[in-house]
């Protein structure tokens, strides 16, 4: 599978840190180069797998990680749930990265809160959550198709259609899709949505098949907005608030537990 070049922040202070974060990440299937600078403060890694495995086994070393840039070219993200996005219930949240590669478009994510299996993943044509998931448009569909998967031709899918992501028995689903008909400039500002049901990728024996796939019911959504790329991102405090990029992610942290809270509590 297609390698991808990774920008962490990790607060290293010592060449024992550095020694610390290179054992963590030596002997993973997948990870192609390890570039370090305890200077910097950066960790690079070439790798297939989503960014989200690389910065768990970062942080297994002690040490926090920040993803600060993504590909050597144009890169975008998605926010599902949480302060930046929208979902039901306040229950399914994730981050979505597009970064552009000779290939194609990777997809790289990981969405918490979701039912275990199946569930469809599309682009849609409106970068608009002022009214939840119900705002976002129908299907990014440049080309008026009809409905299909990610494995179709161009004239028998929506360039939204990205099929399905696979949630575990946690609730996690974690994903890395290559796409050969996104671009990173006609998808910034429209809308990536998660869906309840598995999409049947066109193949249905009804009408909404060749619409959306009887996904069902949006769960969450997010706008897709310009991210950076490799060495693209000098941010080390936040313009907004004044925090540091360890304050910002600790804050995260306790926003992601805060929204789990809320949908277990709404159960109750």
């Amino acid at each position: 599978m297609t390698t991808a070049k990774i920008e962490f922040a990790v607060n290293m202070t010592c060449q024992k840190c550095v020694d610390s974060v290179r054992n963590a990440l030596t002997g993973i299937n997948g990870i192609e180069s390890i570039d370090i600078s305890l200077e910097k403060g950066n960790v690079i890694v070439s790798t297939n797998l989503p960014y989200s495995v690389i910065q768990e086994k970062i942080e297994q070393s002690g040490k926090k990680a920040v993803l600060k840039g993504y590909g050597d070219n144009s890169s975008a993200v998605a926010m599902l749930g949480g302060n930046s996005g929208y979902s039901v219930e306040n229950r399914t949240i994730g981050v979505v990265r597009f970064v552009h590669i000779p290939d194609g478009c990777l997809v790289d994510g990981t969405i918490d809160g979701l039912t275990p299996g199946k569930h469809g993943m599309h682009i849609h044509e409106c970068g608009d959550i002022s009214q939840g998931c119900d705002s976002v448009g129908e299907h990014f569909n440049p080309y008026n198709t009809v409905h299909g998967g990610p494995g179709d031709d161009i004239l028998k899918r929506h360039v939204g259609d990205l099929g399905n992501i696979v949630a575990d028995n946690s609730g996690r689903a974690t994903f890395r899709i290559i796409d050969k008909f996104i671009t990173i400039p006609d998808i910034i500002g429209r809308s990536l949505v998660v869906t309840e049901q598995p999409d049947d990728l066109g193949k249905g024996d009804n009408s909404k098949s060749k619409i959306d796939g009887n996904s069902g019911n949006k769960l969450a959504c997010g706008i897709i907005a310009r991210s950076s790329g490799l060495f693209q991102n000098t941010k080390r405090i936040c313009a907004c608030d004044g925090l540091t990029l360890w304050d910002e992610r600790d804050k995260a942290l306790t926003n992601k537990q805060d929204y789990s809270g809320a949908s277990k509590n709404s159960k109750l």
